[in-house]
């Protein structure tokens, strides 16, 4: 193979021995992936939030929002379920950082070893807080030392087609959201809806398997190329397809951001309040959508918007919460929009 062998990595058992989770975490994770399917498939009213940094990076500041996170989440869990995004791996259009896993510093060389560490590390201190985390799987071989951890699991948008990210989201034990893809099709985001809820005989560690598939694989609407899809007619569109292929426990997130976020050409993280509030106008004309859309994502971080990583000017990178990756709402934005949400639940 055209590769340089760098170095071996820690086994899982090292990894995990290094950062492991109480027992209480562990006990809080089933609780918190119960809880999730429960709002999937009906049985709890609350909405699904998937919210959090673009990208988990720096510590510190992931960890500062974590606590401002947890104390807002106390305040409206009787009608948010809030899981924080812990995105430590990053899809990449053509090239760039792909996230504290591989970099742990975006200014220093990769290093896979100190990334593991790294990330395993923040994602256990946030746990052990008390708040559910989410990732986004990009890299499969790399699942086993986090993926304990997880309550609830994302396939992105450049993946969702790839039947290697479909066959592990059919063995996955939490819920797992697949986007449509980035060109925008609702067809083929629900194809992998099917897919990740069908068993498959598959190889892992040397092994032949078989999936058991995963009745709590859902949609997210993320918008694509030709816009947002998140509108009455899209979720009608979806509904009527999960119907045809006969999905177990049908399930809608609005991912706010992403191309949703595009108005007139142009993406603007503004614009997730936007989506979010129209989402909440378009329920209250159509309550019966309420059925099948069960949360939103959304991107955010301590501060607004986003900044360059520039190598030749290291003093210039902000460490203190603005992301390097998308442009995310701040703070307060958030806090105001998940009020929003709860006010909405309360009326109900």
């Amino acid at each position: 193979m055209n590769i340089t062998i760098i170095k071996k990595l820690p086994s899982v058992e090292d990894i995990i021995g290094r950062f492991p989770l109480s027992e209480s975490g562990h006990r809080k994770i089933n609780r918190d992936r119960n809880e999730i399917k429960d709002i999937l498939n009906g049985k709890d009213s609350r909405f699904l939030i998937i919210v959090g940094p673009c990208s988990a990076w720096p510590k510190e500041a992931v960890l500062e929002y974590a606590k401002k996170l947890k104390n807002l989440e106390m305040k409206l869990r009787d009608h948010l379920k809030i899981v924080m995004r812990v995105y430590i791996q990053k899809p990449r259009t053509t090239k760039g950082w792909t996230g504290p896993i591989n970099q742990p510093d975006p200014l220093e060389k990769a290093n896979v070893e100190n990334g593991i560490f790294y990330s395993r590390e923040m994602m256990v201190k946030i746990l052990e807080l008390g708040l559910p985390i989410a990732d986004e799987v990009l890299f499969t071989h790399n699942a086993k030392s986090f993926q304990e951890l997880l309550s609830w699991v994302a396939i992105g948008a450049r993946s969702t087609e790839d039947q290697e990210h479909r066959i592990f989201a059919s063995a996955l034990g939490c819920a797992v959201g697949l986007k449509n893809p980035t060109y925008g099709s609702i067809d083929i985001g629900v194809n992998s809806v099917v897919a990740a809820q069908y068993p498959h005989i598959a190889i892992l560690d040397g092994h032949e398997v078989q999936t058991h598939g995963n009745p709590y694989a859902h949609l997210i609407l993320r918008g694509g190329q030709q816009g947002t899809n998140y509108s009455k007619e899209d979720i009608d569109i979806a509904e009527k397809e999960m119907k045809k292929h006969g999905i177990k426990n049908p399930a809608i997130l609005i991912d706010a951001s992403h191309d949703n976020s595009i108005v007139d050409g142009i993406k603007n993280h503004k614009n997730q309040i936007l989506v979010v509030r129209e989402s909440l106008n378009t329920f209250k004309n159509n309550p019966e959508l309420l059925k099948i859309v069960k949360g939103f994502m959304l991107e955010s971080f301590i501060k607004e918007g986003n900044q360059k990583v520039d190598p030749n000017n290291k003093e210039s990178l902000d460490r203190g919460g603005l992301s390097i990756t998308d442009a995310c709402l701040s703070w307060e934005q958030t806090e105001e929009i998940l009020l929003e949400l709860t006010e909405f639940k309360k009326l109900l």
